[in-house]
């Protein structure tokens, strides 16, 4: 129950974090691609304002004129500054509507407009609503004047001494349709942004759920081992403490009358001191540090396998060597014997009367490959899978009558991998199994 809660907890967490992060991706990408999409729009608006008002800036001649004009009585003198005003007066005269395109104000030092009368009804009549900050100059701005109306402005300062009277040049840009698009894919990107969030819950939790996989089976690994060790422990434990109340009953007794309690006291106590070995072997098996140097393996395999010959003859088996490496190999010594003492006790213990063990050695794919081959009762499929987990027996009965504790593949799964290897179990045809290790050159 503590474990479930604290999964619980963590993916809880797991899925505040996830969300956060999605979010935030989400919610960057979109301000990205909005501003992105907001310049490229108003860009081509903002280069033609830009131009514009250089050229008032830098043609004195038409500016000059713009100011004697505005100087005199305008409409009795319209033939002076005709062709310099142009641009500006008459295109705001002939389009006196509410919504034009383009517009020039002509201010003075004051601020105040020059050229009410050639614009249009809408802005003499609206004209506290054209605002105007004679610090805001050089660069483009927005500017609303209503709800509907908006443009794309800028202010030019003219420091001229030829110009009299005009001080401001205020350019005004009608850019409804940019705003209106601008807008309108704002509101999709902000839409956009919060479906994102919200399908992001379901992905966090998915996510989070596949996150906490490897932890629930660690956890689950972990209570397993535990029960598992605790078992183990338990047996030898049990036999060690009634054999020696068993003892305490009888004080008088002499040794030679106790020797087969005492002889299976040590026998387990000796148990007891392997498992405890194989334990603390499988602990530190991420920290575990060889001491390899280069030896010949197939003379390895040979000196190991030597004591096993005459014990596998005792029982009518036979051991054979088919070592065809001839080469040598930077590895840890002990660390492969005691691999190969694994593999041949195991052989040993799985196989009958008349039965063979056979050790081979070869190249292939570059690597060196050791194999032993048994012809005993074999494993099952899902032994096969199995087999290399701590504490997997194929038959955990038989298993203990012979001593065994379901760690020693596992172990010799971890002096593998230790060397960058990789060791498998297959079916030997017709019967029997074959553990194939595959370690790499130097």
């Amino acid at each position: 129950m503590k474990e479930q809660d604290t999964l619980r907890k963590q993916l809880l967490i797991h899925m505040f974090y996830n969300l956060v992060a999605f979010a935030l991706i989400f919610s960057v990408f979109g301000m990205i691609i909005a501003f992105t999409f907001k310049y490229i729009t108003y860009s081509s608006i903002d280069q033609e304002l830009i131009n514009t008002a250089k050229i008032f800036i830098e043609d004195e001649k038409k500016m000059k004129s713009i100011s004697d004009y505005f100087l005199k009585d305008k409409y009795s003198n319209f033939e002076l500054f005709e062709e310099e005003v142009r641009e500006i007066r008459d295109y705001n005269l002939s389009r006196k509507v509410n919504n034009p395109k383009y517009t020039v104000i002509i201010r003075d030092n004051d601020g105040h407009v020059l050229n009410k009368e050639d614009l249009s009804l809408y802005y003499e009549e609206n004209d506290m609503l054209i605002s105007f900050d004679e610090a805001n100059l050089d660069r483009v701005y927005d500017l609303d004047l209503s709800t509907e109306i908006h443009y794309r402005a800028i202010n030019v300062k003219l420091d001229s001494q030829n110009v009299k009277n005009i001080r401001y040049i205020q350019i005004l840009l009608n850019a409804d349709s940019e705003k209106i698009l601008v807008d309108n894919f704002e509101n999709l990107i902000i839409n956009s942004v919060v479906v994102g969030i919200l399908l992001s819950i379901l992905a966090s939790y998915i996510l989070s759920r596949k996150t906490l996989v490897p932890i629930a089976i660690a956890f689950e690994k972990q209570s397993e081992f535990v029960q598992n060790a605790s078992h183990e422990l338990r047996t030898p434990l049990t036999i060690i403490q009634a054999k020696q109340e068993l003892l305490l009953t009888e004080p008088n007794s002499k040794i030679i009358d106790k020797t087969e309690d005492i002889a299976l006291t040590l026998n387990e106590t000796k148990r007891l001191t392997k498992l405890t070995k194989d334990l603390m072997l499988l602990a530190s098996s991420n920290k575990l540090v060889l001491d390899k140097e280069i030896v010949n393996v197939d003379e390895l395999i040979e000196n190991t396998a030597k004591p096993y010959i005459e014990i596998a003859s005792l029982s009518e088996k036979e051991i054979k060597f088919d070592l065809k490496y001839e080469k040598d190999l930077e590895i840890d010594v002990n660390k492969i014997q005691q691999l190969l003492i694994i593999l041949l006790d195991n052989a040993l213990k799985y196989t009958e009367s008349g039965d063979t063990i056979e050790i081979a050695s070869f190249i292939k794919d570059g690597k060196c490959n050791i194999e032993v081959r048994d012809t005993g009762i074999g494993i099952s499929d899902k032994g096969l899978k199995e087999i290399f987990n701590r504490f997997y027996r194929e038959d955990a009965a038989r298993n203990r009558e012979t001593g065994g504790s379901g760690l020693g593949l596992s172990i010799a799964d971890t002096i593998v991998k230790a060397h960058n290897g990789n060791i498998k179990a297959s079916h030997n045809i017709p019967k029997g199994t074959i553990f194939t290790i595959r370690l790499p050159k130097i």
